[in-house]
């Protein structure tokens, strides 16, 4: 399994997710906007620790490669 393969709609929405909790907390001065660097840096690495997990992130594998 390559853990390195994220669906194209998941990393765009992971890297806006992630500018938006952090926006929102440099904007209201809670702390917790330290949060919204785990899906920025998932959607930027192009790598996301819960698809080890979920294996839902795995684009099909081609039938040809077997």
């Amino acid at each position: 399994m390559d853990v390195n393969k994220i669906r194209k709609v998941c990393r765009p929405i992971r890297i806006v997710i992630g500018l938006a909790l952090i926006a929102a907390g440099v904007i209201t001065g809670i702390y917790w906007f330290f949060l919204g660097v785990i899906p920025l840096i998932a959607g930027l690495v192009n790598f996301c620790p819960l698809c080890i997990i979920t294996k839902k992130c795995d684009l099909p594998e081609d039938a040809s490669k077997a």
